[in-house]
């Protein structure tokens, strides 16, 4: 009970991806996404997003979501391609519980279906309400699981949007050389 109280009280944790285009700072909310954050948390712990990349794009180019009626504006990124093995899939915390919403700097897990979110996470580029829970940009309307926000280094989530891409790849992917939690 002492630990969950001192988890709760405590300042919320932040980390800070050091990446070739710059630094991206982020505070985590594991008051509201408690399981997101945490599983966030044990892939930096591990050293599995150092040398991982942001490697998608997604803007408003018309040539970037042609199959999409429903736009968004994030950039995605992963861990580095020999990691250890991935922690299970987490359940997915809607933005209806945690009353977290998908504004500009958020960053949430990626996922395909619910409950099937693993390392894959994206940093939002303005308000994307379409990603939250009951938004229409994937057709099961779940939304997506929010957990941190980006507190410094939103100019270097611009440039990676902005690098040269093919379609949503970018090209060639911006490299995470660091990932690490301040103390």
């Amino acid at each position: 009970m002492l630990t969950i109280l001192f988890f709760l009280l405590a300042a919320p944790p932040r980390v800070v991806l050091t990446t070739n285009l710059g630094e991206i700072e982020m505070e985590l909310v594991p008051d509201r996404a408690p399981v997101t954050a945490a599983n966030f948390i044990r892939y930096v712990e591990r050293g599995d997003y150092d040398g991982g990349r942001f490697h998608r794009t997604v803007t408003l180019r018309p040539d970037n979501q042609p199959a999409h009626k429903v736009k968004i504006e994030v950039i995605q990124a992963s861990v580095r391609p020999d990691a250890g093995r991935p922690f299970p899939p987490i359940p997915l915390e809607r933005t209806n519980a945690t009353k977290l919403k998908h504004t500009d700097g958020v960053v949430s897990m990626a996922r395909d279906g619910p409950d099937t979110a693993t390392f894959d996470f994206f940093i939002c580029i303005g308000d994307q309400p379409a990603l939250d829970f009951g938004g229409n940009r994937n057709p099961d309307g779940q939304g997506f699981a929010a957990f941190a926000k980006v507190v410094r280094g939103m100019d270097v989530v611009r440039r990676i949007q902005a690098a040269p891409s093919k379609a949503q790849r970018l090209t060639p992917p911006v490299t995470i050389m660091k990932a690490r939690m301040l103390k």
